[in-house]
């Protein structure tokens, strides 16, 4: 098994290489997502589902566009707000009203994220 936080190559990659590398990295950075964030599992299971469902509504692509976009931008503003929290808890376990504002205002953003995406589904659903 590979440690959860992947080990950066040297810099300077290039080319295929450098996109090899990326792409690991990504990988990477979904597996702790899954394994160390209960929302972002929680999320996953509910908007994987719902994406399945959008290709058998009949809308207009633009519609399932706006379907689909809305959902995985509540998963990419998740994914931020870990990284976030994960950022502050590195720098110290200590609370400070700083680190508490931050880790507040990611969780808003995943917040507004969910409102927009029931948003977009209701208007284009209903």
């Amino acid at each position: 098994m590979q440690p959860l936080f992947s080990k950066r190559g040297k810099p300077g990659h290039k080319g295929f290489t450098r996109i090899i590398l990326a792409g690991r990295y990504s990988l990477s950075g979904f597996r702790s997502a899954w394994i160390k964030e209960a929302a972002f599992r929680q999320e996953v299971i509910f908007i994987v589902p719902a994406l399945l469902l959008v290709t058998q509504l009949d809308v207009t692509p633009v519609e399932k566009s706006l379907l689909w976009a809305s959902a995985l931008l509540v998963l990419i503003i998740e994914l931020l707000n870990s990284s976030i929290e994960a950022t502050v808890d590195r720098i110290s376990q200590e609370h400070h009203p700083l680190s508490g504002c931050a880790k507040d205002m990611g969780s808003a953003a995943v917040t507004l994220s969910l409102i927009l995406m029931l948003g977009v589904w209701l208007c284009i659903i209903i």
